[in-house]
């Protein structure tokens, strides 16, 4: 659970989610979403724990698990906020 919640909390993954986003919803047109997204929340579970260090983690396939449950949840919270803002600005 504490490796969960560091992941959460981890500013540069928070950072990385919020590219990731943006870059799927500007190029949305020619790459869909799904995809890109999908593929983003898997490259940013393995690069982190892979080039910053496992953290908490006892090994690199647990801190990449976690990285990903984490990654996903971070992204449904930026698309719930993205989606609020765009019915709101209408």
């Amino acid at each position: 659970m504490d490796l969960l919640i560091s992941q959460l909390l981890d500013p540069f993954r928070i950072g990385l989610i919020v590219g990731l986003l943006a870059t799927a919803l500007r190029n949305r047109a020619a790459t869909g979403m799904l995809i890109p997204l999908v593929a983003g929340v898997g490259f940013i579970a393995f690069l982190l724990p892979s080039t910053m260090g496992l953290g908490l983690a006892p090994n690199l396939m647990q801190a990449f698990v976690m990285g990903v449950v984490a990654n996903a949840a971070l992204l449904a919270l930026c698309l719930g906020i993205w989606e609020a803002y765009t019915r709101l600005r209408r």
